[in-house]
């Protein structure tokens, strides 16, 4: 996945993971009152029973569940499973654990706006 959030200057572009998943960039923009820091906007199409890798952002991450359920888990804290029109936040430190299509029949979407350092990689190993 990291490879692919690599191409997101190229924006309003879809990237196909072999993991089950579509990123599809569609905004990065430079934040000029916050020197040193841009926005990214990024939906995530989850085929059925799609998951991501163990992963974190060094970004802030809000999570909007478009379609579909999707559940999610922080080391340290419990696992949740969100519906359509709920949220997830992940912290600069945090490492997600768990980011999954929760069903095995129905696709999920989610769309992520991430505040993170200007030009840098917007998802890392979790280390």
């Amino acid at each position: 996945m990291k490879r692919l959030l690599m191409l997101v200057p190229f924006l309003c572009s879809a990237a196909h993971a072999d993991d089950g998943k579509v990123i599809t960039a569609l905004m990065l923009k430079e934040l000029a009152d916050i020197p040193g820091k841009e926005g990214l906007v990024i939906t995530v199409d989850f085929a059925p029973g799609a998951e991501d890798p163990v992963h974190r952002h060094d970004a802030h991450a809000f999570v909007y569940v478009l379609e579909g359920t999707i559940t999610m888990q922080l080391k340290g804290a419990p696992a949740v499973t969100l519906k359509p029109g709920q949220v997830f936040y992940e912290g600069p430190h945090d490492v997600h654990l768990v980011g999954k299509n929760a069903s095995d029949t129905r696709p999920a979407k989610i769309l992520v706006v991430l505040v993170k350092n200007k030009g840098a990689d917007a998802v890392l190993p979790a280390n």
